[in-house]
């Protein structure tokens, strides 16, 4: 079931970068942050699950509500959100500020 929120989460995150992109610059950098997205979260997880294996070594009975994989997803968004923060809030944050010491 977290596995599920932390999918959905990442989801909304995509749909933001896509439209955020896709408003400022058009439809290819729109394109190109989602393949961002996706190539961030997928090498992250990747290496996430290892490190989540050595952490959690006890095997989980089936129907347990926090496994392996969810420790890995968790660990995963550690380093995302800064990614996300970083790349896709920041900036406008930035921009704001500036609009508003102009006007």
């Amino acid at each position: 079931m977290i596995d599920l929120l932390i999918f959905h989460l990442h989801i909304v995150g995509i749909v933001y970068a896509y439209t955020k992109r896709w408003q400022e610059d058009g439809v290819k950098s729109g394109l190109l942050a989602v393949v961002l997205c996706g190539l961030v979260f997928v090498i992250i997880w990747s290496l996430m699950g290892p490190l989540a294996r050595l952490m959690m070594s006890a095997p989980t009975q089936p129907g347990a509500l926090f496994t392996v994989d969810t420790l890995s997803l968790v660990l995963t968004m550690i380093p995302e959100t800064f990614f996300f923060w970083r790349f896709f809030l920041w900036k406008s944050r930035e921009q704001n500020t500036r609009n508003r010491f102009v006007e």
